[in-house]
């Protein structure tokens, strides 16, 4: 039976603050179930008229699936969330991107007609279940990937310095202290206050405090004090702890509706699903895999950079997001990427990091009505890139 496509939208976007993974993290004590239920809590409580018995699965990404993070978590939240037996859930994989893969999975269900109402987020606890933990790796892995620097993202990183000379780590410096001070000024401009769910926590020392900030920003920071940090990848190298994302834990969920079911319970679409995209790259370059992705995603909306208002890409380092602008044909210091800041600042919880985009997305268009699109993108380890496309729903009827 012939089905046309259903419009998709975003209703609401949430997150967790962003710990800094370890024991001096202030999620140590906090399972990765218990940053992702508030979470779901909260998309309904205030989402009204939306119940649970609307939501029609619960899509979960997740990297390190095992422990407390495997066991088909995203079946798993619903439950812990008290919403009984009748909703279904599920994880995904895909790395970095596991999040955003799964936003795009709620999409394609709802768009293909097949659900009318999906959560989908993702949660990475990197203090309990650290990158690569437990991993067995096939015997042919390091060959097919190229060779063993594929496994090591910062080494990966070192490649694409490698390869574009043109990127100095001064660049990457100056480009991570500007994503500092963004950050720093969106936190004091209260723009984190929608989207951070506060979230009561243990700390270490056995105290308990409210988590409603992230802990990672370091506001402040200098070129002097960027030039003077190790580089742990290899010596003389031009990745560091400053112009990389940190290891941290944290979750982020997104609430997607067909339009046509928001509208018949008057809820307001705050955006538009347009189009997705992933592409595949050499695994040891994995941080110039968003260009093909968002050239594949442009063309298939048949648009151009130019028509992109917002842009939002994970910045796993900075000179993979030099990279991405440059090969896009845009300055370092374009206005439209990444306005409050990125991962750089806030951290990457891994699969997290895709809704956390969205999360972003859905403040700035709030934020700027008069824009009409957006763009999500990420590079993902083992050399993958994933971008979609969003229509700003503020403001204007389109």
């Amino acid at each position: 039976m012939a089905r046309d496509l259903k419009e998709v939208v975003v209703i609401d976007a949430v997150r967790t603050a962003f710990g800094k993974a370890g024991e001096k993290g202030m999620f140590w004590k906090t399972r990765a179930e218990d940053l992702c239920t508030p979470l779901l809590k909260v998309l309904i409580n205030r989402n009204p008229p939306v119940v649970p018995a609307m939501v029609e699965d619960v899509i979960w990404g997740v990297t390190n699936q095992i422990k407390e993070q495997g066991g088909t978590l995203g079946r798993m939240l619903s439950m812990l969330a008290d919403w009984g037996w009748e909703v279904p859930g599920c994880s995904v994989d895909r790395m970095c991107a596991g999040g955003l893969t799964a936003i795009n999975f709620g999409i394609n269900y709802i768009a293909s007609g097949l659900a009318d109402c999906i959560i989908s987020g993702g949660v990475e606890h990197m203090g309990h279940l650290p990158m690569g933990f437990m991993r067995d790796l096939h015997p042919r892995s390091e060959e097919v990937m190229g060779d063993a620097s594929a496994f090591s993202m910062g080494m990966t990183a070192e490649n694409i310095h490698d390869r574009f000379p043109g990127l100095t780590r001064a660049m990457a410096d100056a480009y991570a202290v500007a994503c500092q001070n963004k950050a720093d000024l969106a936190f004091k401009a209260g723009k984190m206050k929608e989207m951070i769910i506060p979230i009561e926590v243990e700390l270490p020392d056995g105290s308990r405090i409210t988590a409603d900030k992230d802990q990672q920003p370091r506001p402040g920071t200098t070129m002097e004090a960027m030039a003077s940090l190790k580089t742990p990848f290899r010596e003389n190298g031009r990745v560091s702890a400053g112009n990389a994302s940190g290891l941290n834990d944290g979750a982020a969920a997104v609430l997607l509706m067909s339009r046509d079911k928001a509208l018949e319970l008057g809820l307001a679409p705050k955006m538009r699903w347009v189009v997705s995209a992933v592409s595949g790259v050499d695994p040891r370059i994995m941080g110039t895999a968003p260009v093909p992705a968002i050239k594949k995603a442009l063309a298939k909306a048949d648009l151009s950079m130019e028509d992109i208002d917002i842009i939002e890409l994970n910045e796993a380092f900075a000179v993979q997001v030099l990279h991405n602008l440059v090969s896009l044909g845009l300055r370092p210091d374009d206005p439209r990427v990444n306005i409050w800041g990125g991962s750089i600042a806030y951290g990457h919880p891994l699969a997290a990091s895709g809704p956390r985009l969205v999360a972003f997305m859905l403040g700035l268009f709030k934020e700027n009505p008069g824009a009409r699109y957006g763009l999500t993108a990420m590079c993902v380890g083992r050399g993958q890139g994933y971008a979609i496309i969003w229509e700003n729903m503020n403001g204007i009827k389109r």
